[in-house]
């Protein structure tokens, strides 16, 4: 039975999960939202199923990366300010490692062959993690057929524009808060229309080259909305094509990173930041993706706790949830472009997702197993699409 009031944690044990996540989860922001629902709702009971439907709702309706942000909404539920600021934190610093660890070897070495080896293996293994979170996470919240619209026109225009449209969030949850209050079904009560705001261009600011990717990232993390993936086109216009810092290749290699390594996937700025001004352009590009996020999520998490039971902002969660579960399918459609190219890859995607549904495979075992797949397979095969825009 669910606890009415789940307990305060104490803030150890919330960096010690934390740290555990941000090293060891894959999958991108679909998978690492579920299993926080597996770990906090299911199994410790940290979190209330409501509770962690209202996170993942308000948080896919800011701009910035899912994964983190709902970690640090879920942080602030049970261990205040300061535990949103220390679960946030230990979510991102495990990655932060491995990922400079990575970028100064690929300044060093050059290409890593195994990079491409490994994504050719692992990234379908991702596309299952995709749908099978996508799966629970519809089971969590999905509760009536006004949703499922919601979600499939969500999904029809993420695939269609081959993007997640930014306010596209704010839009349903809008619509949810207008639809469950009742205002829509008043006499006269007219129809809300759906904005769709476009991201603002992205231009090279003045300055030393620090403060220039400081700027760049904080506007990334303030003016996108959607899950981590989205950041990708909004990455590869400033980055490549209007300050020419990273070239095409090493843009895939920098997404591919992003990919393959533990915790949110837009854990990319940082390898971009080493790559374009080493170690310090590494925690400037990191601190300002992931700012922004801490700041709005804050606001956002101290107001809901306000206003929760109004019926305008459950009807808001419920509008805003049900986007997030069209634009998560949708952004796994988007990836797979570059995910499945062969037949070894549809088998490996096939494989996966029935281990995940039929045995629960951990995610970790199920990461290592396509890694070992990907190393033996990739200079048998030798295919000539992986990474190649």
């Amino acid at each position: 039975m669910e606890p009415t009031h789940p307990p305060d944690v104490h803030l150890r044990d919330l960096v010690k999960y934390f740290l555990t996540l941000g090293a060891s989860g894959f999958g991108g922001p679909a998978a690492l939202v579920a299993q926080m629902e597996r770990d906090l709702v299911e199994a410790r009971h940290w979190i209330s199923k409501e509770e962690f439907r209202e996170a993942v709702a308000v948080c896919q309706s800011l701009p910035g990366p899912l994964a983190i942000q709902v970690g640090i909404f879920l942080s602030y539920l049970r261990s205040g300010f300061w535990g949103a600021w220390a679960g946030g934190a230990a979510f991102i610093v495990p990655n932060f490692i491995i990922v400079v660890t990575l970028g100064a070897l690929y300044v060093r070495f050059g290409d890593l062959p195994f990079v491409r080896a490994i994504f050719y293996g692992v990234s379908p293994a991702v596309i299952a993690l995709i749908v099978y979170s996508w799966y629970r996470l519809t089971k969590l919240g999905m509760e009536d057929a006004l949703q499922w619209a919601v979600a499939a026109a969500c999904f029809l225009v993420t695939v269609a524009l081959r993007t997640e449209v930014a306010l596209l969030f704010l839009a349903s949850g809008i619509f949810g808060s207008f639809y469950y209050s009742g205002l829509l079904r008043r006499p006269g009560a007219g129809a809300l229309p759906l904005a769709m705001a476009a991201v603002p261009s992205v231009s090279g600011p003045a300055g030393s080259i620090v403060g220039q990717l400081l700027i760049f990232f904080l506007k990334a993390g303030s003016l996108t909305f959607g899950s981590g993936l989205v950041i990708v086109p909004f990455l590869e216009k400033g980055l490549v094509q209007q300050t020419g810092w990273l070239s095409e290749r090493t843009f895939l290699v920098a997404v591919a990173i992003g990919m393959l390594s533990p915790g949110p996937v837009v854990i990319t700025a940082t390898f971009v930041g080493y790559l374009v001004a080493g170690l310090w352009g590494s925690i400037v590009s990191t601190a300002g993706i992931f700012l922004p996020s801490f700041v709005l999520v804050l606001i956002a998490a101290s107001t809901l706790r306000r206003y929760r039971k109004n019926r305008y902002v459950q009807g808001f969660v419920k509008g805003a949830y049900a986007a997030a579960i069209g634009t998560i399918l949708g952004a796994g459609v988007l990836l797979s472009r570059i995910a499945i190219g062969d037949w070894l890859t549809i088998l490996i995607a096939l494989c996966s997702l029935a281990a995940l549904a039929r045995w629960r495979l951990s995610t970790y075992v199920l990461v290592a197993i396509t890694a070992g797949v990907g190393l033996v397979a990739f200079p048998l095969l030798q295919p000539s699409w992986v990474l190649i825009k």
